[in-house]
C-alpha cells in the first residue's frame, strides 16, 4: 500500500472512508498521516510521503518534537503540511490538559496526576531549546493555586535553589508544591543534578512545612514522575 496512490484504491478501502465507517482507531499510523496530509504530489503519492515521515521520525515522540524546518526537509512536504502535522500534536496536548484538569478537579480531595502537572508545565514552555523550571502550588484541598515559572536556563544548564523555590510556595500560601522542568534533549531520565536537587528540596520542605509532593521531568509528549519512580 505504501507505493499506491489513494485514488488507485477501491473507494471503500481509502483511509478517509474507513475512518468514517470504522473509526480512527482502525487505521495504521501511515494511514492516519495520509489522512492528515490529504494528498501527495504528482511525483510522490501521499502514502509514500507518510512512509518517509515514519522512516525519518520512527516514533510519535520524535515526530511531535520535530520542528517545521525538520519536517520540510522531507521531499514534498511544504510549510502547510508541516504545520498541519504539528497542529495535530498541539491539539492532542491541549485535549490532554483539558482532560487532566477535569480529573484533577473531580472532588475536593482529588489526587493530582503527574500527567496533569506535566500538561500544565508544558503549557508554560515557549522555547523548547531551553530548560524551564516551574513551581506548581497546591492548597490544602489539593487544588492547583498557581504555576509559576521559577527560571529559564540555556539549553540544559539550569540552577535552582531551595530558597527561591519555597519562596514561591510561601507567596502562594501553598500546602504542597510540585516542581516540573523540561529536558530540551527529550531524554526523560533524571540527571545526577536532578536527583541532588530533589533531595535538597525534600529536606528543605520538611523544614519549611511545605511538602514537595513530586518532581516531574517532561518533554513535548511525555513525563517522568519522581514519586512514581520512587525517587522521592
Amino acid at each position: 500500500m505504501a507505493t499506491l496512490s489513494i485514488k488507485s484504491l477501491p473507494p471503500g478501502d481509502r483511509p478517509r472512508e474507513r475512518l468514517f465507517r470504522e473509526g480512527a482507531e482502525s487505521l495504521s499510523l501511515q494511514e492516519l498521516l495520509a489522512v492528515i496530509l490529504g494528498r501527495g504530489t504528482a511525483a510522490k503519492p501521499v502514502f509514500t510521503q507518510a512512509r518517509e515521515i515514519l522512516t525519518e521520525f520512527p516514533s510519535l515522540t520524535a515526530l511531535a518534537e520535530s520542528s517545521p524546518e525538520q519536517l520540510m526537509e522531507i521531499s514534498g512536504l511544504g510549510m502547510a503540511k508541516a504545520c498541519q502535522l504539528l497542529a495535530c500534536f498541539e491539539l492532542a496536548n491541549r485535549w490532554q490538559l483539558e482532560q487532566s484538569r477535569t480529573v484533577a478537579e473531580r472532588g475536593p480531595l482529588a489526587l493530582v496526576s503527574p500527567q496533569y502537572v506535566a500538561a500544565v508545565a508544558r503549557s508554560k514552555v515557549r522555547d523548547g531549546k531551553k530548560e524551564h523550571c516551574i513551581v506548581l502550588s497546591f492548597d490544602v484541598r489539593n487544588k492547583l493555586v498557581a504555576a509559576d515559572q521559577l527560571s529559564v536556563g540555556i539549553l540544559n544548564a539550569n540552577l535552582v535553589h531551595p530558597r527561591e523555590t519555597f519562596a514561591v510556595g510561601i507567596k502562594r500560601r501553598a500546602a504542597t508544591i510540585m516542581l516540573a522542568h523540561n529536558h530540551p534533549s527529550g531524554d526523560l531520565e533524571p540527571s545526577a543534578d536532578d536527583l541532588d536537587l530533589t533531595s535538597r528540596l525534600t529536606t528543605a520542605g520538611r523544614i519549611m512545612g511545605i511538602e514537595l509532593a513530586d518532581h516531574i521531568i517532561f518533554n513535548r509528549s511525555g513525563y517522568l514522575s519522581f514519586k512514581e519512580r520512587q525517587l522521592l
